[in-house]
Formats: C-alpha cells, sequence, structure tokens
C-alpha cells in the first residue's frame, strides 16, 4: 500500500535499463556489473501442480539461492508470509542472513517485510541497511508520502489499509482492541458483548440445573422402589407410571 513494491521493481527495471545502455530515469546512478535479477514478488499457487501459495513461494527462493552469485540483484518481496509468524520469521531471517553474508552469497538485494524483529540485522551484518517509506498519521488517518528514507519502520498499517479498503468499522475497532492486548502481553479476550452473553448463557445453566426437572423426578422415584415387596401387579403399575414420566421429559 505503501509503494515498496513499486519502489523495488523500479529499482529492477533501472539496474536492467542500464546494462542494455539505456537511458536511466534519475539524475544520478551509481550501478555495477549486474550478472543477473532475480524476483520473488506477489503470491501465487499452481493448483494444478498441487502446489499451495507457500509452497510456490519456497520453490522460488530455492531456485534462487541456489543459482544467484555475488554478482546479481535480488528483489525478494515479503519471504515467509504464507505460513506461522514464527515459522515465516525464521525462514525470512536465514534467508536474509545467507544472502547478506558475503561467504555464503554476499548479494546486492532489496528485502521487504513486514517483520519488524528483522530490523536488528543492520547492527548485526555489515552491508545491511534499513529504509521504510515515510507516512503522515493524523488519528486514524494516515497518508503514505511515496519517499524512501532511512532507517525501520516505526509502526505497521495494516488496520488502517483494511480500514481504507471498506473493512466495517466495527471489525476495525474490534481489531485495534486485539492489536492493544498483544502489543501489552495480555492473553487475547472475547469482546464485551460476547463476554456479557458467554456470562448470561454460563447463569443461566446454573439456574436450570439447580431447579427439579422431569429427570429427576424419575431417577427419584427409582430409588425409592424397594421391588422385593412389590406384587407382579404393583410393579406393573409402577413400571406404567415411570414410563409416563420419562416420556414427559
Amino acid at each position: 500500500m505503501a509503494g515498496k513494491s513499486t519502489y523495488m521493481r523500479q529499482v529492477a527495471l533501472n539496474v536492467l535499463m542500464a546494462q542494455i545502455g539505456c537511458f536511466v530515469p534519475a539524475s544520478y546512478a551509481e550501478i555495477g556489473i549486474t550478472d543477473a535479477i532475480y524476483t520473488r514478488v506477489g503470491a501465487s499457487d499452481d493448483l494444478a501442480a498441487g502446489q499451495s501459495t507457500f509452497m510456490v513461494e519456497m520453490a522460488e527462493v530455492a531456485d534462487i539461492l541456489k543459482h544467484a552469485t555475488s554478482n546479481s540483484l535480488l528483489i525478494l518481496d515479503e519471504i515467509g508470509r504464507g505460513t506461522s509468524t514464527f515459522d515465516g520469521m525464521s525462514i525470512a531471517r536465514a534467508v536474509l542472513e545467507f544472502v547478506a553474508d558475503t561467504k555464503m552469497l554476499g548479494a546486492k538485494a532489496l528485502f521487504a517485510t513486514h517483520y519488524h524483529e528483522l530490523t536488528e540485522l543492520e547492527e548485526l551484518l555489515p552491508g545491511v541497511k534499513n529504509y521504510n517509506i515515510a507516512c503522515k498519521k493524523h488519528g486514524d488517518d494516515i497518508t503514505f508520502l511515496r519517499r524512501i528514507v532511512r532507517g525501520g519502520a516505526d509502526d505497521s498499517y495494516g488496520i488502517e489499509v483494511a480500514k481504507l479498503a471498506g473493512v466495517p468499522n466495527k471489525i476495525v475497532r474490534r481489531a485495534k482492541e486485539i492489536l492493544k492486548q498483544i502489543n501489552d502481553g495480555q492473553m487475547i479476550s472475547l469482546p464485551a458483548s460476547e463476554k456479557k452473553k458467554a456470562q448470561t448463557k454460563a447463569d443461566d445453566s446454573m439456574q436450570l440445573s439447580l431447579m427439579p426437572s422431569e429427570e429427576s423426578k424419575v431417577m427419584d422415584k427409582l430409588k425409592k422402589l424397594d421391588v422385593n415387596t412389590l406384587t407382579p401387579i404393583e410393579c406393573m403399575n409402577e413400571l406404567f407410571e415411570l414410563s409416563r414420566l420419562a416420556k414427559d421429559t
């Protein structure tokens, strides 16, 4: 939404045009020799081959890492988003470390991610630099400035984008409540309205369980019966009575 994918593709196109001697739309550009440009952008599946979106993503990443050299340009957009958060973040970090380390691959790369935890690699790996696309926030409204600035992003704007897309306000408000609970390290609780419903249901169940039912009447009658003292006709009468009570429950 902020334009990072467009920016990354633009870089790849400028490098390609420079390689073939075309005009590069920039006031200044220092572009080294590149033997190949590899991209992993977007999300798509291959249902005919039985491959999920994440499987396609991983297959493309594997192919890139097998064939890229230190002179290649890699455009990697959102690695690891097709699986669980921790799995995806672990894969993304491992790929980034491999690409950045000159002893492993050491290729030139643009690596876009929503995992804020990866921004710490700027302090750990030489050559890694954080950039983000500037945004201005006015209350719950945001404006994307389409300008690249140094440093990692200080926040995510997924909920604001969902609001811009037309997601109902009730869901947007609830998403903000959940996000705050997660950021505060709390367990995610039910909305106030659902809490009230759950409590009312629990109270009703308790109230009903305390009231005598027809079923308990049948059980009470059975417990009081002494079959050893009953005549055959009395047994028959008691059986008819129990059957009537059971049918009424």
